[in-house]
């Protein structure tokens, strides 16, 4: 029986039931109900320079949220946290990390001034049992995550809190660590992984910053071929990157922006539908293809 239906059914029956027994049921049904869970986004973040400009992507970042229920919180993995061991930021208020260097002033004065979620912070770190997670207190948010997050959440009203990526591990081991959160899903988390499938800053080709869509030969085979196998739910060959030939390792000459993916895939349930958006590239080698599950 359906949750809706089963709703019903109990308000046709009130006489067995007391009217605050019913209120109560109705709520753990909805609690429990596999049919109510948030999406789960991956984001390719592109530029910090996203944040303040009005183009495609940053309109493709908002779009992907307005068809979804407002999310209690949001949990973000993000390409610019790298740590020994895992960690999950766990402070009131986190503050907004400008991590990078060499652009416009007005950049810097960006701040995302979102609460933080000790609590959610908390409950991530007891669902997760393959690892010892620790709380960290001096991190915030990267702009891996406020520069999209900003977009999405304008009015910062949303608990918001980071999960670190373990350099030290393999990516089947951050696959399978993601899969035991799967829960927050229900609980009415917004699991977000920000990074991109095809990453290589050195190749980038400045001449042809502006140009639409370029990319070349070998970030677009690989690009094509990681859309393949996300709609063949054939999640274990992408795990298993490196062993896909060379334009894979022209795309992913370091794991730290491909890993949000995988974060994102293992919470895939088998009911879910799979879209991608932002499906472009950027001066040759960086795509900012972004994919929506649920």
């Amino acid at each position: 029986m359906r949750r809706k239906d089963f709703v019903k059914y109990l308000t046709l029956f009130p006489l067995g039931l007391k009217a605050m027994q019913i209120k109560e049921l109705k709520s753990l049904v909805h609690a429990f109900d596999p049919s109510d869970q948030m999406p789960i986004l991956f984001f390719g973040h592109g530029s910090p320079m996203n944040a303040i400009e009005e183009n495609e992507f940053v309109e493709g970042f908002r779009n992907s949220v307005k068809d979804i229920p407002s999310p209690k919180a949001i949990l973000c993995i993000s390409a610019h946290w790298e740590t020994r061991g895992t960690f999950v930021t766990a402070m009131e208020t986190p503050k907004t990390i400008h991590d990078f260097g060499g652009f416009p002033p007005e950049l810097y004065q960006v701040q995302y001034p979102a609460p933080g979620s000790p609590e959610w912070a908390m409950e991530t770190k007891q669902i997760i049992t393959q690892t010892s997670v620790g709380l960290n207190y001096d991190w915030g948010l990267d702009h891996g995550t406020w520069s999209v997050v900003k977009h999405l959440y304008p009015q910062a009203d949303v608990p918001i809190f980071q999960l670190s990526l373990d350099y030290t591990q393999s990516p089947i081991y951050h696959f399978e660590l993601a899969r035991q959160m799967a829960e927050l899903r229900q609980k009415g988390v917004l699991i977000i992984g920000s990074g991109n499938m095809v990453h290589n800053l050195r190749l980038l080709d400045w001449n042809n910053m502006q140009t639409d869509d370029f990319a070349f030969d070998w970030a677009r085979e690989a690009n094509e071929k990681m859309k393949t196998l996300i709609l063949q739910n054939d999640f274990k060959s992408l795990t298993q990157y490196q062993s896909l030939g060379k334009a894979f390792q022209m795309s992913i000459p370091t794991p730290e922006h491909f890993l949000p993916l995988l974060y994102i895939l293992a919470l895939k349930k088998e009911q879910d539908s799979i879209s991608f958006f932002n499906d472009k590239a950027v001066a040759g080698s960086l795509t900012m293809t972004s994919v929506k599950i649920g």
